[in-house]
């Protein structure tokens, strides 16, 4: 029995994985939760619902050509972040559904949240196995968080100790919510980078912090501003991006010279943007996730299962 079973369902995406420890090889089948046009994301009711509809269909095609009898174990995201009183309705979905396959199937079920499901699948991308058993500082930026944890790897698994966030919006929601202003569909991150990668003005920003923590909702007035005054999409685009750019930087630098300098490791949908990953990669030789890893995805939920089974049952 060699195949990991892993399932995420964030307020984001619905998503499986199976990850074959004898291959290496990862499986994902993963799909957005529909957003209509013109709105920020969806309320929880409707997310819970959507999973529901969705989950079936992604799992049946996930494992149309596999064993399932081969599966050793299922990890599954069951709340945002590993504390106590981290809670979000639409991870009940998952956590049932795995519940529910791991009493059918009598095998082992390991809950992790869905913050150590984004920090795994970054390591597994990078092929950084390494960190697991070492000191890294890791942020997970993304629509729900916007983050910086001491991560402390035990080796099968890792913990984390919150040392820096954002007091106010986080930066995915900040990407989001000028996006839909300039007419983006949700989410917006990957238009949002085509436009701004289209801008020639120049321009400077002047974030702030307090302590390592950060402030982002200024950039929404901002770029609202901006959009008033007759400034191009494009332009309000780099803009945004620039600013939470450089507000990650100062935040890492901040980080680096409080505990020193420990590897570092960005995950989370923000971090799949190639302008702020290009920066990072130049100054700090940071660890990235490649872009379908960097995403909500039930990836690095299945790696996690296959750690924390390896190190109980062999």
């Amino acid at each position: 029995m060699s195949l990991f079973l892993g399932i995420d369902t964030s307020n984001y995406t619905t998503s499986t994985a199976i990850f074959n420890s004898k291959t290496g090889e990862m499986l994902q089948q993963k799909k957005l939760l529909p957003v209509k046009h013109g709105q920020l994301g969806l309320r929880q009711s409707d997310a819970v619902f959507h999973h529901t509809v969705q989950l079936h269909s992604l799992f049946s095609e996930l494992v149309k050509d596999i064993d399932v009898n081969q599966i050793a174990a299922i990890g599954v995201s069951t709340k945002p972040r590993p504390i106590d009183g981290s809670y979000m309705p639409c991870f009940t979905v998952g956590e049932n559904t795995a519940k529910i396959l791991s009493s059918a199937l009598r095998i082992p079920l390991f809950p992790f949240s869905h913050q150590e499901g984004h920090i795994s699948a970054a390591l597994y991308s990078a092929n950084q196995d390494d960190l697991f058993s070492k000191n890294f500082i890791a942020f997970h930026v993304s629509g729900g968080t916007t983050e910086a944890v001491l991560a402390n790897g035990k080796g099968d698994s890792f913990s984390a100790e919150l040392v820096a966030s954002s007091l106010d919006l986080h930066a995915g929601q900040a990407v989001d919510r000028v996006g839909v202003m300039l007419g983006l569909d949700f989410p917006c991150g990957a238009e949002l980078e085509k436009l701004a990668l289209k801008n020639t003005e120049k321009f400077s920003v002047h974030p702030s912090l307090k302590g390592c923590d950060c402030c982002l909702s200024g950039i929404e007035n901002i770029c609202k501003r901006l959009l008033n005054e007759g400034k191009r999409a494009e332009y309000i685009s780099a803009y945004c991006l620039e600013y939470i750019r450089k507000t990650l930087m100062m935040m890492t630098d901040r980080l680096l010279e409080k505990y020193g300098k420990l590897p570092l490791v960005f995950a989370g949908g923000v971090m799949s943007n190639t302008i702020i990953k290009n920066s990072f990669t130049e100054k700090y030789n940071a660890v990235f996730a490649e872009p379908c890893y960097s995403t909500d995805n039930a990836a690095g939920i299945a790696y996690l299962a296959y750690r924390k089974f390896k190190n109980v049952y062999t």
